[in-house]
This record gives C-alpha cells, sequence and structure tokens, in this order.
C-alpha cells in the first residue's frame, strides 16, 4: 500500500492533470508515470489511469453535447456505437497482453502518443468546411473503429486522432471538438466497464486520482481563458518526450 506522501503526489499529479485535459489535452502523459511510481506496472497503471480519468471525460462529453453531431457519411450514433464496439475491443486486448510485452509496448505507445499529440498541436492545419471530399461511409467508419480500439487499449493522443478523422469525413470544425470529447467517453465507457470487472484497477490510487482529476478539472475550466494554449501544448510535449526517453531506457537500457 503506497504511503501518505505517495498518494499527495499521485493526487497533485492527477489534479495538474485534469487541468491539462481542461486546457489542452495530454493528462495520461501525467498519471501514467504518476501511477506507475506508485509501484504498478505499466499496464495496471494504464487501466487504472482510464478508470480514473473516465468520470471528467463523461462531464465533459456530457456538457458539449449539444454542440455535438455526425459527418457527412456518419450519424453521430454510428460513430457512438462504433466507438463502444472499439473500446471493449481495444480493452479485452489489452487484458490479453501480458504484462511484459505491454511494459516493452509502451515506450512505442508513448512515442505515438507524443507525435500524434505534436502533429495535432503544431502540424496539422485545420480543413475548410468548404473545401476537400469527405472520406467514404466505409472508410470513415474503419477509422474511427481503429482510433476506437486503440483509445480501449491504451487512448494516448486519441483526441487530436478523433479531430482528424472528423475533420476528413467533413465534421463541421465547431463541432469536431465536442463530437471528439462524447466519442472518447464512449470508447472509454466499455473500456471501463471490462476493467471494473477485471481485477486490474488499483482502487485506492484510483480514487485518489480521480479525485485529483476532477478538481483539476473544476480549476482548469476556470483558467481556459487566461492561459495560452500554445505554451500548455508545448509542455505537455516536452514531457511526453521525456516520458518517452525514460521509459525506452526503462524498458531496453
Amino acid at each position: 500500500m503506497p504511503d501518505l506522501l505517495t498518494l499527495a503526489v499521485l493526487f497533485a499529479a492527477a489534479a495538474w492533470a485534469g487541468a491539462q485535459n481542461q486546457l489542452a489535452g495530454g493528462g495520461s502523459f501525467i498519471t501514467l508515470p504518476a501511477l506507475m511510481l506508485t509501484g504498478m506496472d505499466a499496464r495496471t497503471a494504464n487501466i487504472t489511469s482510464t478508470v480514473a480519468l473516465f468520470p471528467g471525460q463523461v462531464t465533459g462529453g456530457w456538457m458539449g453535447r449539444k454542440l455535438a453531431g455526425g459527418t457527412e457519411s456518419l450519424s453521430l450514433k454510428a460513430l457512438i456505437a462504433i466507438s463502444l464496439v472499439g473500446g471493449a475491443l481495444g480493452a479485452g486486448l489489452l487484458l490479453l497482453t501480458p504484462s511484459r510485452v505491454f511494459a516493452s509496448l509502451v515506450p512505442w505507445l508513448v512515442l505515438f502518443a507524443t507525435a500524434a499529440y505534436a502533429w495535432g498541436s503544431f502540424g496539422r492545419r485545420p480543413k475548410s468546411e468548404a473545401g476537400g471530399q469527405a472520406l467514404s461511409t466505409p472508410l470513415a467508419g474503419a477509422i474511427q473503429f481503429c482510433i476506437a480500439i486503440y483509445g480501449g487499449y491504451f487512448g494516448g493522443g486519441i483526441g487530436f486522432l478523433m479531430l482528424a478523422a472528423l475533420a476528413l469525413s467533413g465534421a463541421a470544425v465547431r463541432a469536431a471538438g465536442a463530437t471528439k470529447n462524447l466519442l472518447a467517453g464512449a470508447m472509454n465507457c466499455t473500456a471501463v466497464l471490462i476493467f471494473l470487472f477485471s481485477g486490474e484497477v488499483r482502487w485506492l490510487e484510483a480514487a485518489v486520482a480521480c479525485a485529483g482529476a476532477v478538481a483539476g478539472s473544476v480549476y482548469g475550466a476556470r483558467l481556459l481563458h487566461r492561459i495560452k494554449d500554445e505554451t500548455l501544448r508545448a509542455v505537455v510535449i516536452v514531457i511526453g518526450i521525456a516520458l518517452t526517453v525514460g521509459l525506452f531506457v526503462r524498458a531496453y537500457g
């Protein structure tokens, strides 16, 4: 059982993650290593992090539900259904992955998530709502399904992956952010339901991280218009790079 100091550090890290998710995203870059520092292996930390951050995702998705919508080729109901199924498959795949194998995959997953986050933050250019041809229905559905599987399995960088997919599918720019939040909650809903019965969740640490993330989310929402978004995204990318290097050294050093 972690001592009080470790739990206090975890609460502070989760509060930072909650605020970070409200302001710029990337909170899982904070909670994953914080949970690993309590003595968890990478797979257990990933599962516990998903459960701990889920209430904040549900809150964000619910608050923006009126702005959410479908794309030119897929209705919102279809996107939610795809996300629910894909999230469940990803969670099941994670539970079938031995802890040692997942530990060796984590550096690559974090590297991919950091690259996706950096591309979404600074490399991607928003697609004009009037220009370009939207993805076909099968292709748009397949892309969202793959993102949902990845979301249930690991989840880092899914926000930017979905924003890109929604833009390519013809979603309105204003609605894409709200739709992304709703779909993230959907894919993690089925993942969390599976994790709850897996015996892998560390409930004390999950409760502490959840409380910290909720507190941080409230504070982050109040700071939303006071801090430069680009600065926050740059901080997340730096953390992601440092975490990637540390995990590669730990796994292969």
